[in-house]
């Protein structure tokens, strides 16, 4: 089995935040409408069950890490890119050959005090964190060492 990894999901809190994903039933809900490729990829082909996630707040004053989630269900095709309905939907994608991809977590605790963009840069430990290198990706990487130097913040009280 392969060690556990580590990821940063972003997420506009009025669309859906931290306490949104404590309330949903079973505190469990997708992660739909991701339409960059790169993070596609670790959505399909790198998030695994159990794989730790930080639940980033993004365009939202301030932006930062709210939470800790949990990967439940590993990468399958996002049925919002088939629906012309749905604000994510996607004329070139065919459910024969998905192009987009989703997961499943799990809320497991939310920070005492949001962990702000500020306060990342502030820890030497974070120098080369993907979120404070290349801000917009929606799925990121976030390495053993940079997980732990987070959980260790006073924030999570």
């Amino acid at each position: 089995t392969r060690p556990r990894h580590y990821w940063l999901m972003k997420a506009e809190p009025d669309v859906f935040s931290i306490d949104d994903l404590k309330k949903a039933r079973n505190r469990t809900t997708f992660w739909d409408g991701v339409r960059n490729y790169q993070a596609r990829n670790y959505l399909r082909d790198e998030i695994k069950k159990g794989d730790g996630v930080l639940y980033y707040h993004s365009n939202a004053d301030p932006s930062g890490v709210a939470g800790e989630a949990v990967v439940v269900k590993e990468g399958y095709p996002d049925p919002t890119a088939f629906d012309p309905k749905d604000i994510h939907y996607d004329p070139k994608s065919d459910p024969n050959n998905p192009v987009w991809y989703m997961v499943d977590v799990k809320f497991v605790r939310a920070c005492k005090e949001m962990i702000s963009l500020v306060r990342l840069r502030e820890v030497p430990a974070l120098k080369n964190m993907v979120v404070l290198k290349q801000g917009r990706l929606s799925v990121q990487p976030v390495t053993p060492k940079e997980w732990d130097a987070i959980l260790k913040l006073k924030e999570w009280g």
